[in-house]
């Protein structure tokens, strides 16, 4: 029999589809045809699978070769179908006994030499091969370590195409040692940070209800410092959300051999010269997740935000009301997800010293305006916390008291997300960030005197309806941390004066 049948899987996003690969060979001119929509790193794939054969001592049919993967209008891109090529090919000449693997998917890229190399995206495809009812996954050595963490499937790591030969053959799965992994990485801790009383309580409010912060004052003060020790006071991923986040990191290739799934939420910095892209995800041959996305679930940490080009902070305002980002292409279209905190520094002038009495500063006051402008209202309006951080004090900087340490702060956050998950219950969220506005002036409002207040601000027109909603999303993460079964007025107006900056942490 020429024609033989082997499987693979093709993502899209996250998102992996089955692959029948089908290889057939029969007489005529010698030709390679490749079907089914291959992107130009697939159809180069004939060269290399020839002299993998080659090299490995396998024969190369010299005779018309067809191969179609299908279904045939999905679009098929990377390098992760040569070994499938290949196995077809072997399973046709009959090196390979053909056998009904139905069960069995291929992944992985051929070197010349026969070496089976890694390739991105292995994770999100075997978590859709699980759900596909897929047993067994043959997979490069290298990507052994994000593969073992799907439960339930046989993985088969593979450092040759001689390994995959002998394993078909006689069905022994190959050993690989495991790297021990750690559920949790070390953090930085907010104890290093001196004073900044305000600044924290800011901090500690943001994490409880996953609530998107602004860091404003003078270089020197600690902005970075108290942004980088926010992982460290948010509770672990669950197992389900640690796999998510290792599945973006997977497709946009930044695992390594060495790398580790743990349940520590990701903290994502970019350079402030980044560019939309970058920042969203997107790309021409291959759509590949941006900073907010490999952020999910954690924290996106933008620094000297005012400094970023045109348009890239703005790019944000869609992922931050829908927790997802959507890149269309002419040949498909593939949505991330984008759930994260997005935190932002800025200095309070171009110059930096706009603070105190700004005795020392050298800007004018229409730089200093131009300068803040650069953060735009419709993102600013999306921002449900802004504090100025201040420089601390002599007394502070010479204290030998200890400061409050990150462990302490993160066992009254997880307290008051226990709260609300109790409240949420019954619901499809379980943070106060994600109460829908239909249901905060309802189910979820605040006490008649708390309520009077946002409606008075909301009249005199220094809230807009998104910002009234906000205010209230923050003041039940205050009400959970004092305890209160209903933001009162008092948690109201805290929330009004984190949202107004008003708040100093001196």
């Amino acid at each position: 029999m020429t024609l033989s049948r082997t499987y693979t899987v093709a993502l899209m996003g996250l998102t992996g589809h089955p692959i029948e690969v089908e290889v057939d060979i029969s007489d005529g001119l010698p030709s390679y045809v490749l079907l089914g929509l291959p992107d130009a790193a697939l159809a180069e794939s004939r060269e290399r699978v020839r002299s993998a054969l080659v090299n490995t001592g396998a024969p190369w049919p010299n005779r018309k070769v067809t191969v179609s993967m299908s279904p045939a209008w999905l679009p098929k891109s990377g390098s992760s179908y040569d070994l499938p090529i290949a196995v077809g090919l072997l399973m046709s000449q009959g090196v390979i006994a053909q056998e009904d693997r139905r069960d069995h998917i291929l992944i992985g890229e051929l070197g010349l030499d026969g070496q089976v190399r890694s390739v991105r995206g292995v994770l999100p495809a075997l978590l859709s091969a699980k759900k596909a009812g897929i047993k067994y996954a043959i997979i490069p050595e290298q990507n052994y370590q994000e593969a073992v963490a799907v439960e339930g499937l046989v993985i088969v790591p593979v450092d040759t195409l001689r390994t995959v030969i002998h394993y078909l053959a006689t069905s022994e799965i190959p050993e690989r040692a495991l790297m021990p992994l750690s559920s949790q990485q070390p953090m930085l801790d907010l104890s290093d940070v001196a004073g900044q009383k305000s600044a924290r309580r800011s901090l500690e409010i943001s994490a409880i209800g996953g609530h998107h912060l602004l860091l404003i004052g003078p270089p020197g003060t600690g902005k970075t410092m108290l942004a980088e020790r926010i992982p460290s006071i948010l509770p672990l991923l669950n197992q389900e959300q640690s796999l998510e986040v290792a599945a973006i990191n997977s497709i946009a290739g930044n695992w390594t051999p060495s790398r580790e799934i743990t349940r520590t939420p990701p903290f994502v910095s970019p350079h402030h010269s980044t560019t939309a892209v970058a920042m969203v995800g997107g790309g021409t041959h291959q759509i590949r997740p941006g900073a907010c996305s490999l952020a999910n679930r954690g924290v996106l940490f933008i620094d000297e935000a005012p400094e970023c080009g045109n348009g890239v902070l703005d790019s944000l305002r869609q992922p931050l009301e829908s927790g997802s980002v959507t890149i269309s292409r002419s040949l498909a279209t593939l949505t991330f997800p984008a759930r994260f905190m997005l935190v932002l520094a800025a200095n309070p002038c171009p110059c930096g010293k706009f603070s105190g009495r700004g005795r020392t500063c050298t800007c004018s006051s229409l730089q200093i305006r131009r300068y803040m402008q650069k953060l735009s209202g419709p993102l600013l309006d999306r921002i449900d916390i802004r504090v100025f951080v201040d420089a601390p004090s002599r007394v502070e900087m010479a204290s030998m008291a200890p400061q409050e340490s990150s462990a302490e702060v993160r066992t009254r956050v997880i307290n008051a997300r226990n709260i609300a998950a109790e409240r949420f219950a019954d619901e499809e969220w379980q943070l106060n960030s994600e109460i829908p506005p239909s249901l905060l002036r309802k189910k979820y409002a605040a006490e008649r005197s708390a309520m009077n207040i946002l409606h008075q601000e909301l009249d005199l027109e220094r809230l807009s309806a998104r910002g009234f909603h906000k205010v209230l999303r923050v003041a039940w993460s205050i009400a959970d941390l004092s305890g209160h079964s209903t933001p009162t007025s008092v948690d109201v107006q805290e929330a009004l004066a984190m949202r107004s900056g008003m708040e100093n942490s001196g």
